[in-house]
C-alpha cells in the first residue's frame, strides 16, 4: 500500500513532522512517500494520504489548502488523515484547531485530525516574524511531541493494514 505524506511548512518544522510520519509508516510495512504539496502532480498510485500544514494566524498554509482544493474529489475516495502543527509553549497554545479545518475535513472526508505542537527558532525568522512573536511573548524552542507523532502514524498504519484501532483525532 502506497501512502502520500505531504505537508506545507514555512521554516521546515512541519515538514520534519511529515518526514517522521512517513518513516514510521514505512517501518510499519507501508510504502510512504513524502512530497511537498506544491510538488504533488497526481494522486494516481497512492492508496491513502496524510496531509498536514503549519498553522499561521489560525489557518492552514496556502500550499496545503491548494493541494486539498486540487484533489478534493480524489482525496475523498481514499483514506485520508490530516495534521496541523503550530501551538507552542508548555503547555502548547493556542489549543484550538485551525479555523478552516472543518472545511478541509469535509472536502477530504478525512478519518481524523491531530494538532501537534510546533517549533520556533527565532534565529531563522525574518524581522517581521520576530517582531510579531516578541509582541505576543512567544517562547523560542522545539515543542514537537515526537512520541505522539510516531504513535499516531503507527495507528494510521494499523488501520490501513487492518491490524488495529482507528487513528482518528
Amino acid at each position: 500500500m502506497k501512502v502520500l505524506v505531504s505537508a506545507a511548512s514555512r521554516h521546515g518544522a512541519t515538514a520534519e513532522i511529515a518526514r517522521t510520519i512517513g518513516e514510521t509508516l514505512t517501518e510499519a510495512g507501508l510504502e510512504a512517500v513524502a512530497v511537498p504539496p506544491d510538488a504533488v502532480t497526481t494522486l494516481d498510485g497512492y492508496d491513502a494520504a496524510v496531509i498536514g500544514s503549519g498553522v499561521y494566524v489560525g489557518h492552514w498554509m496556502d500550499a496545503a489548502r491548494n493541494l486539498v482544493d486540487r484533489y478534493a474529489g480524489e482525496l475523498a475516495s481514499r483514506p485520508v488523515w490530516l495534521f496541523s502543527s503550530g501551538p507552542i509553549g508548555d503547555p502548547p497554545t493556542p489549543e484550538e484547531d485551525p479555523a478552516d479545518l472543518a472545511e478541509i475535513m469535509a472536502a477530504t472526508h478525512a478519518r481524523g485530525h491531530r494538532l501537534f505542537a510546533g517549533k520556533v527558532d527565532k534565529a531563522i525568522l525574518g524581522l517581521g516574524e520576530r517582531v510579531i512573536l516578541k509582541a505576543v511573548r512567544t517562547p523560542d524552542g522545539d515543542f514537537r511531541p515526537w512520541d505522539d507523532v510516531r504513535e499516531w502514524a503507527r495507528g494510521i498504519a494499523a488501520e490501513l493494514t487492518g491490524g488495529g484501532t482507528p487513528a482518528g483525532a
